[in-house]
C-alpha cells in the first residue's frame, strides 16, 4: 500500500484520539502519522524485512496503550500511537501485493518479512499493489476521520495527502515501464546504488 495510506491510518487514529482526550490530539497526530510512515523508510534497505514488524510492534504497541492509558502524557500517547500505527502498518502490508516491481503481476510470494517466525507472509492481494485504485478508496476512507476532527491547516494538510495519493495512483504503473526504458541508460556508479531486486526485475523484464 501507499505510504500516505499508512500516515492518513495514523490520522485517523489519532481523530478517534482527539475526540476522547483533546488535549492530547497533537501528540496523537505526530505519533499516529510518523509512526504510519516509519516501517517504509527501509524502502531501499530490505524493503518490508528492516523495519517491517508486523508481532513486536504489535506488543509494543499493547504495552504503549496500556502505559497511556495509566498515565497518559504527551509522551506516553505519541509514543503508543507511533507504535500502534506502526503495528498496523506492518500487518496491513500483508493485505496488499507482493515485494516486487511489478505486484499486479502476482509473482511475488513475499509481502512482510515475520521476525518472530523468521519467514516472509505470503500477499494476500486484497489490495493488488501500493497505488491501485482500492488503495487511493482506502486512503480516501482513512482520510475521513481527520478531515471531520481537524480544521485549520492539519486539514489542509491531509488534503494534500489525498492530492498526492491521486496523482501517485495515476503514474503508478507508467512510472515503472518508464523507468525500465531509462534504466538502461544509467551508469555502472549509479546502479550500485538501486536496490538489487529492481535491477533484477528490469534485467528479466
Amino acid at each position: 500500500m501507499m505510504a500516505t495510506t499508512h500516515v492518513l491510518v495514523g490520522v485517523a487514529l489519532a481523530a478517534v484520539t482527539a475526540v476522547v482526550a483533546p488535549e492530547f490530539a497533537i501528540a496523537a497526530l505526530l505519533g499516529g502519522a510518523v509512526g504510519g510512515l516509519f516501517p517504509d523508510l527501509d524502502l531501499y534497505a530490505g524493503h518490508r524485512k528492516t523495519l517491517h514488524f508486523p508481532v513486536y510492534y504489535s506488543l509494543l504497541a499493547f504495552g504503549g496503550l496500556f502505559v497511556a492509558a495509566l498515565a497518559p502524557t504527551v509522551l506516553t500517547v505519541g509514543v503508543a500511537l507511533f507504535l500502534l500505527s506502526a503495528a498496523i502498518h506492518s500487518r496491513m502490508d500483508a493485505f496488499g501485493g507482493g515485494l516486487e516491481l511489478k505486484p499486479w503481476l502476482g509473482e511475488s510470494d513475499r509481502a512482510v518479512f515475520d521476525h518472530h517466525n523468521a519467514r516472509w507472509i505470503e500477499p494476500r492481494r486484497w489490495i493488488r499493489y501500493d497505488g491501485a485504485p482500492e488503495d487511493l478508496v482506502l486512503a480516501g476512507a482513512m482520510a475521513v476521520p481527520g478531515l471531520l476532527v481537524f480544521d485549520g491547516v492539519i486539514q489542509q494538510i491531509v488534503v494534500g495527502i489525498l492530492i498526492v495519493s491521486t496523482g501517485y495512483a495515476l503514474v503508478r504503473k507508467p512510472m515503472v515501464y518508464l523507468t525500465q526504458h531509462l534504466v538502461d541508460f544509467l551508469p555502472l556508479s549509479v546502479l550500485s546504488y538501486v536496490p538489487a531486486r529492481f535491477i533484477d526485475d528490469f534485467e528479466s523484464a
